[in-house]
């Protein structure tokens, strides 16, 4: 049964959350401050985490960035916050998504599925994924150029993969976000512009003038072909 830790200082909040997770054959752990999400995080390591960041002794923001420092978890922000500075900043801590309340339960519900199919479906064995001096090991999630390991997110891993896959194509933001994020997403299409940002830190020489990540103009992002 897949583990789900809420995390929220407001009980009503988390009392519904729970049980409409509960509802769907989720097992649910429930935290309401921030000390109590970081030890359960580390002692139980649940599948997914639900993080508002408003919270008692650790924000969330903080939470995030410790918790991703140890663990590859997906982490879906919850937060009452709307302005684009709060959405970045969660993302390039390493949150993989960001709902703004108050939200749809059906809506987050399917975002939970969507990002837990994924997991389910990177812990098949499959081939090697490589452009360059890139490999992906997708059984094991693990990024590599050269010999170099790169620590990616799970977002992040999941955003290379695709673009590993369809190498050469430009793809516009909206389609990276149906194709890679799940689901029709409801939040800025700024998402998107972070993660590659976050990824050309980690794996090009040169961000600035990119040899992997290229932006086409007025259409999106590809990944440009190695020879």
């Amino acid at each position: 049964m897949e583990k789900i830790l809420v995390v929220d200082d407001e009980k009503p909040i988390a009392d519904i959350l729970q049980y409409n997770l509960e509802e769907e054959g989720f097992r649910v752990l429930v935290a309401y401050d921030g000390e109590e999400a970081l030890r359960l995080a580390f002692e139980e390591r649940p599948s997914l985490i639900l993080l508002d960041i408003m919270l008692p002794y650790i924000d969330g923001f903080s939470l995030c960035r410790q918790i991703r420092n140890k663990l590859d978890v997906p982490i879906i922000m919850l937060t009452a916050k709307e302005t684009e500075v709060d959405k970045v900043l969660g993302l390039e801590l390493g949150a993989d998504d960001y709902v703004t309340k108050p939200f749809s339960m059906r809506e987050l519900l399917a975002r939970v599925k969507a990002t837990l199919r994924r997991i389910q479906m990177q812990d098949k064995p499959s081939d090697l994924l490589t452009c360059g001096e890139l490999s992906l090991y997708m059984s094991r999630m693990e990024c590599k150029k050269g010999d170099r390991v790169i620590d990616l997110t799970y977002r992040e891993f999941n955003l290379m993969a695709f673009l590993l896959n369809h190498a050469g194509f430009v793809f516009s933001r909206e389609k990276l976000l149906q194709e890679v994020w799940g689901y029709d997403y409801y939040g800025d299409e700024r998402t998107v512009d972070v993660t590659i940002r976050r990824l050309r830190e980690k794996i090009e020489d040169n961000p600035g003038n990119p040899d992997y990540l290229c932006t086409k103009r007025g259409a999106g992002y590809y990944l440009r072909r190695q020879s």
